[in-house]
């Protein structure tokens, strides 16, 4: 019996058509969402992900800007920039797009994004935020993945989950995100010993590594979820980190690559936009409101 498979299209769909109406609300509030996306060097490497977030963001009623800078931007230059879209009350959101430059560290960028600005969730306050259980504006493809889970019917509370990959970005969010909800964790690495001993029990595999093939339908408990965040190039053709052919025939429900969590993923930046608009203006409102009269 083949894995019934996840429609990660169908599934931003829908989060897009609600997103489309909250910033709807805010555009009527004179509070019209707005992204700014900057690059830097080489737009090529980043240039189809800035086009599905443009054309994403248009549906779900966005505004959006993409930035293209020189390769020998400085760092000093780029902080400038990154400080007055901080201070632009017009921009709610700020995306900075890989591959960067070597001169240009993607964290120290990270770090310069306002936390209320912070639409791709990848800010230290933003990351740390979800220990507490504070979604507010979670890594996006973290947040995607879990949010994949949970269309399914599955209780999440009590599931056994196993998440491999330990990334700061991906991996360990998922794995908080999953433990606020109530499920049972393990994380596996690559200094873990067994993986298969650890993927065979779990009810749900999470895999976010970068190596093609890494999980195969034998490491599998019979009837799991299988989430694939991996993207890979083979042959030409892109691939996740699961063996698809094989997970499928062991595997209740899987995701594919491409058109499984990447769409989400990016309806979850479209998400996360809309909501740090309402955050911003709400601070705008408690700290410049009139309360004389």
């Amino acid at each position: 019996m083949s894995a019934t498979i996840i429609d990660g299209k169908a599934i931003a769909a829908t989060m897009r058509k609600g997103v489309a109406a909250r910033a709807g609300e805010l555009a009527d509030k004179g509070w019209q969402p707005k992204l700014v996306s900057l690059s830097v060097g080489d737009v090529a490497a980043a240039e189809l992900y800035v086009r599905n977030q443009q054309k994403s963001a248009q549906s779900a009623g966005v505004d959006f800007e993409a930035r293209n800078y020189d390769a020998d931007t400085s760092l000093e230059q780029l902080t400038g920039i990154i400080q007055g879209l901080n201070a632009d009350p017009r921009v709610n959101g700020i995306i900075i797009q890989r591959p960067l430059p070597d001169h240009i560290p993607v964290k120290t960028l990270q770090k310069l994004v306002h936390p209320l600005k912070d639409v791709e969730g990848m800010h230290p306050a933003s990351i740390g935020n979800i220990v507490y259980n504070d979604l507010a504006l979670g890594p996006c493809t973290a947040v995607a993945a879990v949010e994949i889970l949970k269309t399914l019917p599955l209780d999440i509370e009590g599931l056994n989950v196993a998440v491999i990959g330990h990334s700061e970005i991906v991996g360990k969010p998922i794995a908080f995100l999953l433990m606020g909800l109530g499920a049972t964790v393990t994380v596996c690495h690559h200094m873990t010993r067994s993986v298969a001993m650890h993927s065979r029990a779990a009810d749900a595999v999470f895999v976010a590594v970068g190596k093609p093939g890494l999980v195969t339908g034998e490491m599998l408990k019979p009837g799991c979820v299988v989430i694939d965040i991996g993207i890979n190039r083979v042959d030409g053709k892109t691939v996740g980190d699961a063996d698809y052919e094989s997970c499928k025939d062991v595997a209740g429900w899987i995701t594919p690559v491409p058109g499984g969590v990447g769409p989400v993923t990016v309806a979850t930046l479209m998400s996360n936009a809309v909501h740090a608009t309402e955050m911003q203006m709400n601070h705008y409102r408690d700290a410049y409101a009139r309360t004389d009269f």
